[in-house]
Order: structure tokens, then C-alpha cells, then sequence
């Protein structure tokens, strides 16, 4: 059996060194966990010293180290939190299996208010992109622009086939060198060493020498449970209530009640696209410039349905030049 060790803290060097970001080995970051509920916590990863500038919500089945390399290339300037979201990284999990977009942007909520953000930019890709759009609608004081990465309300279980095909794989893996190899093969766009990263930071090593992932597979189960024991919850968040699959649920049943959503939004919006990715099209950019008449659009060269990790400067430099404006 072969062990290997992990430091969360100690891979920065890697980030900055593949991208070519240069005094970005040491920087300022400190893990914060914050009581949300009873027994159940949100854990953050918090950049800088000064006051924070703008939030970071990672997709499902992520964690808050898929934005190391963005905020790196940022500068040391920048006061940022990145998130786990509940379920992923290091935040508790949910006894009821209810990750919907609304439920996560109210825990979001508690965690920006006891971290005394304020109004910041928040940027969040797939499902924390749904989940900052929820948090821009049910909590707009705490969101002063808003940047949605490859994900609108018209995502469907065809466009994001792909991405469920990876997430919906094994849960354990006999070796790492056996979990490197599947996620390389469903990441084509991403280098070897950048996956590497991001298994150490998303996996974990169990006693026996076999590997899986941190993220909550189990809540399917417990959410249609759920379902079926309430009445009284919405259609839209019960579909939505599974973490890999809450932005790829059928849309009759979740995209029409959160297009709405989306048109509620009041301050800037932008919508980033991957440009080899499936999962936002046309159609989507359609309505959400019928439903939202000033958003803008941009699209990544070369990116996938990750564009954080398939071309973290380009997309540092979009948050630079929108989410960060005075």
C-alpha cells in the first residue's frame, strides 16, 4: 500500500508554477468553518487580510480548491472566499440529502453574514452558479455582481451527459493511480499535474489504501425519501435536491421556475461559457437575454464545462475586469 500525503496548503507552488504566475507560492489563506444549523457547519477557504472583495461557489461534486488557480493569478491584493458548499470538501453533509440551489445559497447566506462580507461579487460555476443566482434573488444585499460560469436555467440531463457520466462513476477506487486514470479520461482538456491537484484535494486516502471521493453520493437516496414524506416542498427543489445532478434534473420539473429566478436578478450578471462545452447553447444565451436584456455574454476559448481549471487566466482576467469594477 502506498501512502500519500496530503497538505491543502501545500500545492500553491504547483498552481502558480504550471500557469507561470509569478510571487504567488506563499500566500495568505486561512480555513474557517462556520455553524450553519445544529450539528451541521460550512467550511470556507479565506484569502487575504482585507475586507472581501468577492466569493467564489464551486459545481457539484467540487470543492473550493478549483479556484486556487484563479484567485492565485488574481494577485496577492485580493481578499477572497472560496467555499465548500454543503456536502463537498470539508462542510458537513445533509441528513436529509437537500442540496437544491435555494437551500445551499441560504446556507451560503449565514456563512457570508458571519463572515461580514457585505455586498460582494460572487462568482459560481454549474451548480454554485445556480446557487449565487438563488443568493442574488433570496439574499441581494449581500450581492453586489454576479457571474454564472457555464451554467444557465436551460441546462438539461442531455447537455450535462458528460458531467454526470464522470460524477455518476464508482464511489471508491482501489488505488490513486486508478482514480487519476478515470478522471483523466472523462478530462481531456486538463493537464496531468492539474488533476492531480485536484484528486488530492477532492479525494481522500482511506485505511486500507483505497480512495474516494469527499463529496456526498448517498444523498439521492435520501432525498427522494424525503420527497416522499413532504408535501410540502417545491417541485423545483426537490428536483434539484441531488448535489451531481442539481443542475441537470428534467426541465419541466426545474428549469422553469428557476429561468424566473433568473430574470429576478437586479444587479450586473454575466455569463461565462466554455467554449467546448455542452452545456450551455445558444438557445440558452437566447433566453437569458430576453429574460435579462443587459446581461453580458462571454465566451472562453477552449474551455470546457470547467473553465476554472481549463483556463483559469482567462477567466481571472473576466473576474478582473467585471466582478472586481469599483
Amino acid at each position: 500500500m502506498v501512502n500519500i500525503a496530503y497538505d491543502e496548503f501545500g500545492l500553491f507552488h504547483e498552481n502558480a508554477a504550471e500557469y507561470g504566475i509569478v510571487g504567488a507560492v506563499s500566500p495568505v489563506v486561512r480555513r474557517v468553518d462556520v455553524p450553519v444549523a445544529p450539528g451541521r457547519s460550512v467550511s470556507s477557504l479565506v484569502w487575504g487580510r482585507g475586507p472581501v472583495q468577492v466569493v467564489f461557489v464551486h459545481g457539484g461534486a467540487q470543492n473550493a480548491h478549483t479556484w486556487d488557480t484563479v484567485i492565485l493569478a488574481l494577485g496577492s491584493g485580493l481578499s477572497a472566499v472560496a467555499v465548500d458548499l454543503p456536502g463537498h470538501g470539508h462542510s458537513d453533509w445533509r441528513a436529509d440529502g437537500q442540496y437544491s440551489p435555494a437551500s445551499l445559497a441560504d446556507d451560503l447566506a449565514v456563512v457570508l453574514d458571519s463572515l461580514q462580507t457585505g455586498a460582494v461579487g460572487v462568482v459560481g460555476m454549474s451548480l454554485g452558479g445556480m446557487t449565487a443566482m438563488e443568493l442574488a434573488v433570496r439574499h441581494p444585499r449581500l450581492v453586489r455582481r454576479l457571474m454564472m460560469v457555464d451554467i444557465t436555467p436551460g441546462v438539461n440531463r442531455a447537455k450535462a451527459k458528460a458531467v454526470l457520466d464522470f460524477v455518476d462513476g464508482p464511489q471508491s477506487f482501489p488505488s490513486f493511480e486508478a482514480l487519476l486514470q478515470r478522471t483523466t479520461e472523462h478530462n481531456p482538456t486538463r493537464s496531468e499535474s492539474s488533476l492531480r491537484r485536484g484528486i488530492l484535494h477532492n479525494a481522500h486516502q482511506l485505511d486500507d489504501g483505497t480512495w474516494q471521493w469527499r463529496y456526498d453520493r448517498g444523498s439521492k437516496a435520501r432525498s427522494a425519501a424525503a420527497e416522499s414524506e413532504s408535501e410540502s416542498e417545491s417541485e423545483a427543489d426537490a428536483a434539484a435536491a441531488r448535489p451531481d445532478e442539481a443542475v441537470a434534473d428534467d426541465t419541466s420539473a426545474l428549469m422553469s421556475p428557476l429561468w424566473d429566478d433568473f430574470a429576478a436578478v437586479r444587479m450586473p450578471l454575466m455569463v461565462v461559457r466554455g467554449s467546448v462545452s455542452p452545456v450551455v447553447d445558444d438557445d440558452d444565451i437566447t433566453e437569458a437575454r430576453r429574460r435579462q436584456p443587459n446581461i453580458v455574454v462571454e465566451v472562453v476559448d477552449g474551455a470546457g464545462h470547467s473553465v476554472q481549471g481549463d483556463r483559469p487566466l482567462e477567466l481571472a482576467a473576466l473576474v478582473r475586469g467585471f466582478v472586481l469594477q469599483p
